[in-house]
């Protein structure tokens, strides 16, 4: 499994291409949520703790939960009045869709190896087979905590410039749109 930082760059390249104007893009609630939605799959590993199996990759890395997220995202972001409330679920659901995306691009070490991607259509665990990010180690050895550092400094170098990328195409649209700030253009 990738680590939280992975998780958290693809939920922030999420909130960045799902959202409108300068006001949406700096909302701290919005960041909040989206990168939350895109790290919450993991909850599953608190589960072992529970009865000492390994729950991870399992129905929480499943579609299923994706549309539960964007749904559920989207109803509550009603009630609470927020702006674009349909448009924020959306980007819950992607924010947390990303999360079993990159679970598929690693390397898998712990049993039962792959994930349940298109869990509840189907019980098959799916795994990449040309794993682009390395295994993140749950142990608190010293080599294990280098292992994670090089793990994360790469996912870095991977996902870094999808980050900058989002950002400078939001930034180009943003500028040529009548909802950029200071922009004389109308609706």
């Amino acid at each position: 499994m990738p680590s939280p930082l992975a998780h958290g760059i693809a939920g922030l390249g999420v909130h960045i291409l799902m959202s409108r104007d300068g006001q949406e893009i700096r909302d701290p609630w919005r960041i909040g949520v989206t990168v939350g939605a895109a790290l919450l799959p993991d909850l599953d590993l608190a589960f072992q703790f529970v009865d000492g199996a390994n729950h991870h990759g399992a129905e929480f890395h499943g579609i299923g939960f994706a549309i539960l997220a964007a749904v559920a995202g989207g109803l509550v972001f009603r009630l609470l009045g927020w702006r674009r409330p349909l448009a924020c679920g959306l980007a819950c659901g992607l924010a947390y869709a990303t999360h079993p995306l990159l679970d598929y691009l690693n390397v898998d070490t712990h049993p039962p190896i792959g994930i349940l991607a298109l869990w509840p259509f189907s019980s098959s665990y799916y795994k990449f087979p040309w794993p682009i990010f390395m295994d993140i180690g749950r142990t608190l050895t010293w080599t294990g905590v280098v292992h994670n550092a090089v793990a994360g400094a790469w996912e870095a170098v991977v996902l870094l410039p999808l980050l900058w990328a989002a950002w400078r195409w939001r930034s180009k649209r943003l500028r040529g749109s009548p909802w950029h700030e200071g922009s004389r253009a109308s609706l």
